[in-house]
């Protein structure tokens, strides 16, 4: 009996001793910035001694109540444009992808080996370069976008003047769809082809297999890209910074430009970005937690 308990004990020191690096990582990396950027959302600190900071202390949901009561609208703005790039991700990169994916699946076309790496090329170049890239197609006064424009209608505004998101909206759904068409593309193959083969000789036509068993058995698939698309979504910044910067007067703004605007231009406001990565958090986890409920109630199972 004592040489059991001698055993176990020894056991779970084993395991403690084995997870610990990982606990004591995840403590530095994640728990602790997380914790900390709470708390200073809820002080007055503004850089220190360098900036002229004040006695540090507590001032509670001042900074929350600056977001959401600001007369510039700046986070109204943001919050909208992210809303317009979560719709356009889950709503037209998802389906994009799955249909791509289910087309090279199904071979409904020739050289799918060249399509699918086209289609994901995007993926690895870096958003710097693209951004660079359709700033000049795009934003430029004599732009190609532009000359096309004013082929149809010569009095047209150019740039970002009339649909300021237009633009940065077409570019991520070209950049991003690739990764949802890999990730549907390899749950598809997973799928048992003598199911489909089954169906199709019972009489099944393309749009039933495709309705009956393939998306009951890519549903948890589906609800997985919506998570990334969501959180991908609002922490979008590198290509957004790089073509418009969230001009012009802010209106292709997005939450995470916001915070870095807060924080790193002018005099910094730490309180005021901490509460804004907050505000983020909240509401990525609120969006999730509404795909989590409609896949339960409409989803199918794997």
């Amino acid at each position: 009996m004592t040489a059991d308990l001698t055993s176990k004990k020894e056991q779970r020191f084993s395991y403690f001793i084995l997870i610990l690096p990982a606990v004591i990582i995840y403590v530095a990396v994640v728990a602790f910035p997380t914790v900390f950027s709470v708390l200073l959302s809820l002080s007055n600190y503004n850089g220190g001694k360098i900036f002229g900071n004040s006695k540090l202390k507590l001032v509670g949901l001042a900074s929350y109540v600056e977001i959401f009561t600001n007369p510039s609208g700046y986070f109204w703005i943001a919050l909208k444009n992210n809303m317009y790039i979560v719709l356009m991700s889950v709503f037209g990169q998802i389906p994009l992808g799955f249909a791509l994916a289910y087309i090279l699946s199904r071979k409904l076309v020739r050289g799918t080996d060249f399509f699918q790496t086209v289609i994901y090329l995007p993926n690895v170049i870096s958003s710097v370069i693209i951004g660079i890239l359709f700033k000049t197609f795009f934003l430029n006064q004599n732009s190609v976008y532009t000359e096309i424009v004013k082929l149809f209608n010569p009095a047209a505004e150019f740039g970002l003047n009339k649909h300021p998101m237009g633009p940065v909206l077409i570019v991520m759904l070209w950049m991003y769809t690739g990764m949802y068409v890999i990730i549907f593309l390899a749950n598809i193959q997973r799928i048992d082809t003598s199911i489909i083969e089954s169906a199709k000789i019972d009489g099944a036509s393309e749009f039933q297999v495709l309705w009956h068993i393939i998306l009951p058995a890519l549903s948890g698939v589906i609800v997985t890209c919506a998570i990334l698309a969501i959180s991908g979504s609002l922490k979008s910044f590198d290509l957004l910074y790089v073509m418009t910067q969230g001009g012009p007067a802010n209106r292709t703004s997005v939450l995470s430009l916001y915070m870095y605007m807060t924080a790193f231009r002018g005099a910094p406001n730490y309180p005021l970005a901490n509460a804004i990565s907050t505000v983020m958090v909240l509401i990525s986890f609120m969006l999730i937690a509404l795909t989590k409920a409609v896949e339960k109630r409409y989803g199918g199972k794997e």
